[in-house]
Parts: C-alpha cells; structure tokens; sequence
C-alpha cells in the first residue's frame, strides 16, 4: 500500500494532484519516466507519468486530470488514503545531453509532464524557456514552477484571459521572430497540439521531441493502444517510448487510430 501525504485540486478541480510516499520509486526514477497504479483489487491498471519528486520525503507526485472512473476514484482519495498497488519506473530512460537552448511546450496536463522532462534539460546544463497554454487562465497549472526552471516562460491563453492570446504554435512563431536561436523542442500536450507544434517545427528546421504518454493504456505493449508509427516502423509508446522523434510520427494516422476508444 502506499499512502498519500498530501492532495491538492488544481484547474478548477479539474486536475488533481497526488503526492504518495514511494521512496524506492522516488530514488530510481528518471525524468519522463512513468508509473502504473491500481487503486484497488477490482481497479484498473492506470499509466500515469510523474511530475516531480522528493529524494528528502521519498515521494513522487503525479498530477491528472479527471476523465473517467478511474480517475474520478483517484480523485476521491484524501491525504491518509492509499493506493493499493503502484509499479515502475516504466518506459525508456531519455538520455538528456546539452545542446543549447531547449523550448519546452506543454497544454493542459501535459504541463506535468513536461516539468519533470524540463528538470532533465536543466540538470544537462541546458538553457530552458518555456510555453504553457491552456483554455483559460483558471486551466493553467504549475506556472510557478516552470517559472523557477526556465530563462524565460511564456504563456497562452485560447481566450486571451491571461497571457498571450493565442495559442502555443503563436508562441514558437513570437520566438522565431525574434530570432531566438532553439536547438531543441519537447512538446507534451494534447495529441492536436502536438501535431501543430511538430508542423511548424519542420518548417522552421527545429529537431523536436514529443511526449506519447497521453495515449497509453495498460503499459505493457499487449493492448496496442499506444501503437503508432514512428517513420516507417510501429511502435508502442509504453515499451518503446513514450519520447520519439515528433517529425517521424504519423499524427494523422495516430489521431484517427485514437478515435476508436472515444
């Protein structure tokens, strides 16, 4: 079992944050690696990345927004609770080197993911800056701490309500403008925002990353729910990922192939 010390509703409640004692977890664990929870015997199996953790405490924090049964139960927990079950790290540990400048771009609640990814650049000895966007300013989330990571932080609004008005690919563009030389992009977010940030990128000659752990299900490669093709070969963003060269997937054939499990 393994407890939670502290929860907190970020979003408008929308997205819940579970910080669980996990020492042996915490003390292994690299950046944009992930876990598997069940919250109990008759749970699900749920892949969820880590934001941050704290060798000190020995616990790691995961931050997810509430789509559906099982996420709904997670959120129901209260500090005092426990998880029954809870595995990892999983996925392949990114090998962060410096390359210069890094441009780190997250929506909704790829943002938690992002932040983790982002620690490992910093710890490469990497210049951060970062873009956030969200719907609204009440859907942003650890803008403070990716404000302590980054040179720079940037944020978008869909509405205008805060920010920049517009949305991450506007950002990228301001940048460009500016003729702010980028030597590397890693984009978490949804799979839409993804595929705009990647055709843009392409454009502008800039190597990009992508996070696909947001289309994973069961984390062991056998439900091929998180298969996609990576230039001419499959893959599984769970056992062969979930980082991958954003030129090299085929966003339109892993956007319909997601349609099937709405």
């Amino acid at each position: 079992m393994y407890s939670i010390i502290d929860r907190r509703e970020l979003a408008k409640g929308n997205m819940v944050s579970l910080t669980v004692n996990a020492p042996e977890i915490a003390r292994k664990i690299r950046p944009g690696q992930f876990i598997v929870l069940r919250i109990n015997e008759t749970g699900e199996r749920v892949p969820l990345t880590v934001a941050y953790k704290n060798l000190a405490h020995g616990s790691i924090t995961i931050i997810f927004q509430v789509v559906g049964k099982s996420t709904a139960m997670l959120a129901s927990l209260k500090t005092g609770d426990a998880i029954k079950d809870l595995v990892g790290p999983l996925g392949c540990i990114e090998h962060f080197e410096k390359v210069g400048t890094v441009v780190g771009i997250g929506g909704g609640s790829g943002i938690a993911v992002l932040h983790h990814l982002m620690e490992g650049y910093a710890e490469a000895g990497n210049n951060l800056i970062g873009i956030i966007g969200a719907r609204d300013r009440e859907m942003l989330i650890l803008e403070d701490e990716m404000e302590r990571l980054c040179s720079r932080l940037m944020v978008t609004t869909d509405d205008g309500s805060y920010g920049m008005h517009g949305l991450v690919t506007d950002a990228i563009k301001k940048l460009v403008e500016e003729q702010v030389h980028v030597d590397q992009v890693m984009a978490v977010g949804p799979l839409i925002m993804m595929r705009a940030v990647c055709d843009m990128t392409r454009l502008y000659k800039i190597p990009t990353m992508v996070s696909l752990n947001p289309i994973m299900i069961d984390a062991t490669g056998m439900c091929g729910g998180c298969r996609v093709t990576v230039g001419s070969k499959t893959r599984f963003a769970c056992v062969d990922g979930p980082h991958f060269d954003g030129h090299s997937v085929d966003f339109d054939e892993l956007m319909q192939r997601n349609t099937m499990y709405q």
